[in-house]
């Protein structure tokens, strides 16, 4: 008999945050070009070309968000996991549909769209 009452799952890539929404994001440094790799254990994959020192690959991958989210780079903010692959990204001025929808992606935060 299924449960009645919230559903309880892997954690969203996508959810709201105070600010705006909160994005969860797997970051693959070094890659040949900057592209989304889809979702990964809750969190969105992306593959950066930028290696990972001294900042470049955040910088690089801010600026790969940003457009996608009609923003400019410094608008995002980059909450936890400045020096790992797991990164929080803050989104603000945006809500998670918003965002979802730039992404292509479902209310389950399954790609809906090729990007």
């Amino acid at each position: 008999m299924p449960k009645d009452g919230p559903r309880t799952g892997p954690p969203q890539a996508v959810r709201a945050h105070p600010e705006g929404t909160a994005l969860t994001v797997r970051v693959v440094p070094g890659a040949t070009s900057n592209s989304l790799a889809g979702i990964t254990d809750g969190a969105l994959r992306i593959r950066i070309a930028a290696p990972a020192v001294e900042g470049k690959a955040n910088a690089a991958l801010l600026a790969f968000l940003a457009p996608c989210l009609g923003l400019r780079p410094r608008a995002l903010r980059l909450a936890t996991g400045e020096r790992s692959r797991e990164k929080l990204v803050v989104i603000p001025g945006r809500t998670p549909e918003q965002v979802r929808a730039a992404f292509g992606l479902d209310a389950d935060g399954v790609r809906t769209t090729s990007t």
